[in-house]
């Protein structure tokens, strides 16, 4: 039970953090794009509540990847639909990058300053769970940002692709939406694109950003993924 509480306390604030301004962003992005559907709901606030998804995000305590509820995006209120919608789909993945990087590069300071610190003070008895967090932080952001690129719809990777195509393949891609989670579910969990694919990148990402740190990042994640 002690652990479970431990996994809580590091992981509930970078995960509600990353889900929350990732659905943000697109409401956001379509707002200045001409759609204020999702300003209208009162869904442009940073206040995870507004957002929550309950099973999404025990999803991000047992297999370390989560969802929230999705923003409403009108797409044909948009001034440039096809267009448009590239640049609020991609606004998701593009805030969980900075997420990352301003948490690795926050990660990477308190290192630093840690060193410098004695042991045992009241100082570092505080900076040990934001060094945790920070570190999980750029975890969940890095692994949101390159899932959601998936070019399958409804990720945002297949609405830039569907944005991105000639009309009569886009079209079909598009046809996929209301199929599109059911394929990513097989594609995740019952092949090995996770392995092959997703892993490789989440690696690659999280040594770039968070260099001699990464060990860290990694080790607090399979910590909390026990």
């Amino acid at each position: 039970m002690e652990s479970f509480f431990l996994k809580i306390s590091i992981m509930l604030v970078p995960a509600l953090m990353a889900i929350t301004c990732h659905e943000v962003s697109h409401g956001y992005i379509a707002s200045r794009f001409g759609d204020d559907t999702a300003r209208s709901l009162g869904r442009l606030t940073l206040n995870p509540l507004k957002h929550l998804d309950i099973l999404g995000t025990l999803m991000v305590f047992f297999v370390g990847i989560g969802w929230a509820k999705p923003v409403p995006v009108n797409f044909s209120r948009l001034r440039k639909p096809k267009r448009d919608m590239i640049w609020v789909a991609v606004a998701g993945p593009v805030t969980n990058f900075l997420l990352a990087t301003a948490s690795a590069l926050a990660l990477r300071g308190i290192v630093l300053l840690d060193g410098a610190i004695p042991g045992g003070s009241s100082l570092a008895t505080f900076l040990d769970p934001i060094t945790l967090m920070l570190a999980f932080s750029v975890y969940i952001n890095l692994l949101l940002a390159i899932f959601n690129l998936i070019p399958v719809p409804p990720l945002d990777g297949g609405r830039v692709a569907v944005g991105l195509l000639p009309y009569r393949q886009s079209m079909l891609l598009a046809r996929l939406e209301p199929f599109g989670m059911v394929l990513i579910v097989l594609l995740v969990f019952f092949t090995d694109v996770f392995s092959y694919l997703l892993l490789p990148a989440l690696t690659f990402g999280v040594q770039l950003l968070a260099g001699p740190q990464s060990g860290m990042v990694f080790g607090v994640t399979r910590l909390m993924m026990r």
